[in-house]
């Protein structure tokens, strides 16, 4: 056994960055944590240059965000990382939770079969960063170590920079600038915005264990154990046989004192077993709150993850957030720097992951309550409910041990067009994409993985379709929808065709995509000339019962921002 080491990445001169006047980049992130990172790799996928600043000089230190979902490990997919991140984790899908020693509810993330990924892994951070680094690198993401942003001027059309080095001061200019410099967001604060919520009156203890154990890779939560009496504890398994325990402490608890091994190691001990040899790796004390910024755009400055939301970690919704930030935000930022679109398309970016912040702010806080309740009607509810759960199975679904982390449906993005026919199942407009199995040129594949790289529209036929239809699915690829406020488009924005079928179809110049256990048409309530409109980042945007390109057409423009502003 022996504990992480903390790699340390190379400081390389801003010779070639500094000039008079300052030079213009067109995309700059400030932050090389996991969500700045996966922005950076993001727009380099899309071939777009990208300067990336941290002040430090290597990966987080301790294990911090741990569990990252299935929708998080999707967009890993897309990013390149996730197989690797998979291998190395722990993949897990049932949650039990205990009063005492006695276990009252337990829950399955994913209890369908048919999906390529777990509900969640759990995955040091560090880890993940590393990974996100060296993928980073590999597409030619320019990081610079050590170069911490002191000031930030916002402009009309862009933002000036001052960077400090260890070979002193220089200013840059970025035409769009990524903020994800963490919950702290030197940045947020000295541009003076908001950042409103509630700070919850409790300390929780965190400790990374190393140690071997047969206990099973499931996430185990007690209330009121008999090591812990009046308390929560909260286990997990990681990679390299790190374990994650959460003490909570209570507010009057001193963090500095609680750190020290004397005092850690007996509440270790007591649970584990006067006999079971173990390492301490890391130890921190945490109080969380949930809030957010009023706005996450603020003009060429926009701002993700931590710096623009905080959540308490009881649902594992910090960085896996984060992730559905980048994803949101960089295909809308590709297509305003390409000038495909208007930067009036932005504005959907805050507008729905500020929707999906409040979604995950009143998910945490409820389960922050629930398990720290600071009102006597609070507490008492919390303790009728687990007193009934040990007995009475409707009581077990009323135990919020942390509600976990899962996709917003963007259900009322402006960016959606509504439904004109009839649907049932979940794949509404704004719904972030089911996977299933298929198979494509006879091989075992996954429907995510063929989407995701701009626009696709997914048709469902049961044989070739006819000539006129052919020629509409050619015609996509011209797709060229006019946009009020947008320059002349140096490129129109092209949809790709995809054809979904239970068979193998024969069809020239078509990807078509073989739906063998019937389970994409299942899953997207699908008939032969079933059409869905996909958005890059695997949300649907529309969808019909038969094609038409002229309504794709229209549900295109407003996809990429026709509709922003009108009444």
């Amino acid at each position: 056994m022996g504990a992480y080491v903390n790699p340390i990445y190379p400081y390389k001169s801003p010779a070639d960055l500094m000039s008079t006047p300052p030079q213009r980049k067109p995309l700059i992130v400030i932050g090389a944590g996991p969500v700045g990172l996966a922005a950076a790799i993001d727009a380099r996928l899309q071939g777009l240059e990208v300067l990336v600043l941290d002040d430090d000089k290597t990966v987080s230190v301790g294990s911090r965000a741990v569990c990252y979902a299935k929708r998080s490990l999707e967009i890993l997919d897309r990013l390149g990382i996730a197989n690797q991140a998979c291998d190395m984790g722990v993949s897990w899908n049932i949650g039990r939770t205990f009063l005492e020693e006695d276990e009252v509810y337990q829950f399955n993330l994913v209890p369908e079969a048919g999906h390529k990924r777990p509900g969640m892994i759990n995955l040091q951070q560090y880890h993940v960063e590393e990974m996100l680094i060296a993928r980073a690198l590999e597409l030619g993401a320019d990081i610079r170590w050590q170069h911490k942003v002191t000031a930030v001027t916002p402009h009309d059309a862009h933002a000036t920079l001052t960077v400090e080095t260890p070979e002193g001061p220089f200013d840059i200019e970025a035409d769009w600038l990524v903020v994800a410099d963490g919950a702290r967001s030197p940045i947020r604060r000295h541009l003076g915005l908001d950042i409103e919520g509630r700070v919850f009156q409790d300390r929780f203890l965190i400790a990374d264990v190393i140690m071997k154990a047969d206990y099973p890779a499931e996430r185990w939560f007690w209330f009121d154990p008999p090591f812990h009496p009046n308390q929560s504890v909260l286990l997990h398994k990681q990679s390299n046989n790190v374990w994650r325990i959460d003490f909570q402490l209570g507010w009057d608890a001193d963090p500095e004192e609680e750190k020290k091994p004397e005092k850690v190691i007996p509440r270790l001990q007591a649970m584990l077993g006067d006999d079971r040899p173990f390492e301490l790796e890391w130890v921190s004390i945490y109080t969380f709150q949930c809030r957010r910024m009023t706005d996450f755009r603020h003009g060429r400055v926009l701002f993700v993850g931590d710096a623009a939301h905080q959540v308490s970690p009881f649902g594992a919704r910090g960085a896996n957030s984060g992730f559905q930030d980048a994803d949101d935000l960089m295909w809308k930022l590709g297509l305003v720097i390409k000038g495909q679109a208007s930067e009036q398309l932005l504005d959907a970016y805050a507008l729905d992951r500020q929707f999906a912040a409040d979604e995950n702010i009143m998910n945490s806080t409820r389960s922050t309550d629930f398990i720290t309740p600071k009102s006597r009607t609070s507490k008492t509810f919390r303790n009728q409910v687990l007193a009934l759960a040990k007995h009475h199975p409707f009581a077990r679904k009323l135990v919020n041990s942390g509600r976990l982390s899962m996709p917003s449906f963007l259900t009322d993005s402006v960016l959606n067009t509504p439904d004109a026919d009839s649907f049932e199942g979940q794949m509404v407009p704004g719904a972030p994409m089911d996977d299933a199995p298929v198979q494509v040129n006879g091989r075992d594949a996954w429907l995510l993985d063929q989407v995701g790289k701009g626009f696709q529209a997914m048709l469902f036929a049961d044989a070739p379709p006819k000539p006129e239809v052919l020629a509409q699915l050619n015609a996509l690829a011209g797709c060229s929808p006019a946009i009020p406020g947008a320059n002349p488009p140096k490129n129109a924005v092209a949809v790709t065709p995809l054809i979904i079928s239970p068979r193998a179809l024969d069809i020239p110049g078509m990807n078509v995509i073989v739906d063998a256990q019937g389970l994409v048409a299942k899953r997207y309530n699908a008939t032969p000339g079933t059409t869905y409109l996909l958005r890059p980042d695997q949300h649907v945007v529309a969808r019909w019962r038969t094609l038409s390109i002229d309504q794709l057409q229209a549900a295109l423009a407003r996809a990429i921002g026709a509709n922003i502003g009108q009444a």
